[in-house]
C-alpha cells in the first residue's frame, strides 16, 4: 500500500511557474512507475508525465513537453512536477499516481493515487 500526498498548487498568472510535490509514504517511489495526470471540469483525467520505476526514462504529453519536468527524489521518496510557462489551459486538479509497471500513460493502470491539487492559471 502506497499513501501519496500532493502539495504545491495554487492560482498562478499566465506565464509563470509552479512546483507540484507528492510524497509517498509505505513503499519506497523506486518500485514503482510514478506519473501526474490531471483533470479539469468536465473532461476526463488526462496523463501529464511519467517517471518509469528505473527512473531512466521520463514521458511527457505533448501539450506540456518541453514545459513541465518531473523528477525524483529517492531519499525524500518524493516526486515533483515542475510546471513553466503556464498557460490557462492548463486549469486542473492535479494527481500523482504510482503503477506497478516499468511506465504507463494510462490512468487504470496506476493503482495508487493522491488526493489532487488545485492549478489554476489566469490571464
Amino acid at each position: 500500500q502506497v499513501q501519496l500526498v500532493e502539495s504545491g498548487g495554487g492560482l498562478v498568472l499566465a506565464g509563470g511557474s509552479l512546483r507540484l510535490s507528492c510524497a509517498a509514504s509505505g513503499h519506497a517511489v523506486i518500485n514503482y512507475a510514478m506519473g501526474w495526470f490531471r483533470q479539469a471540469p468536465g473532461k476526463e483525467r488526462e496523463f501529464v508525465a511519467t517517471k518509469s520505476r528505473s527512473g531512466a526514462s521520463t514521458f511527457y504529453a505533448d501539450s506540456v513537453k518541453d514545459r513541465f519536468t518531473i523528477s525524483r527524489d529517492n531519499a525524500a521518496n518524493t516526486v515533483f512536477l515542475q510546471m513553466n510557462s503556464l498557460k490557462p489551459e492548463d486549469t486542473a486538479v492535479y494527481y500523482c499516481a504510482a503503477a506497478d509497471v516499468s511506465w504507463s500513460r494510462i490512468p487504470n493502470q496506476y493503482k495508487y493515487w493522491g488526493q489532487g491539487t488545485q492549478v489554476t492559471v489566469s490571464l
